[in-house]
């Protein structure tokens, strides 16, 4: 098993990743991939000091680094989180690239901020009509997009949401 659990968290690397979802999954490291976050190297040794202050190996990557080194992940026996900020990120990876992440078929969506032209799904979670048409493909290539803040904070799968983005 390489990659254990995958998620879509605008914050990718925090302290409730570290330590709520990687105590109660299989996490060895955290791989979060965002071009802007990896190309600031106070933002990027931030997401990794995060990840080490709980045993954690933590990688922030760009898209092109990832794909780069998607097979190296692949044939690891290190348990990795895969995360990315934005759901046009994950579907980059999972469809365009076509990373399929070991037996994996959920992704996990965090915090989404409020911001102009959001639609509110629950507290925290708000999403555009663009992040909205990425959840409706990743869907469509057969995985299961739940909106869950913690390990016992779910509010439900896309299914339940997507009506209030006219899809």
């Amino acid at each position: 098993m390489s990659v254990s659990f995958v998620r879509i968290d605008d914050r990718m690397i925090h302290g409730q990743t570290v330590t709520r979802w990687a105590k109660e999954l299989p996490c060895d490291g955290i791989i979060a991939v965002n071009d802007l976050a990896a190309s600031n190297p106070v933002l990027k040794q931030a997401y990794i000091s995060a990840a080490e202050s709980q045993g954690k190996k933590g990688f922030v990557w760009t898209l092109d680094h990832f794909k780069s080194v998607a097979n190296k992940v692949l044939a690891s026996s290190t348990r990795y989180f895969l995360i990315t900020k934005t759901p046009q990120d994950m579907k980059h990876l999972l469809i365009d690239f076509k990373f399929v992440p070991s037996d994996v078929k959920q992704i996990v969506v965090g915090p989404g901020n409020d911001r102009p032209e959001t639609i509110k799904l629950g507290n925290n979670q708000s999403f555009t009509p663009e992040e909205g048409a990425c959840f409706e493909a990743l869907t469509q290539a057969g995985y299961t997009v739940k909106f869950q803040l913690l390990p016992d904070v779910e509010i439900g799968t896309w299914d339940k949401f997507r009506d209030k983005f006219n899809l």
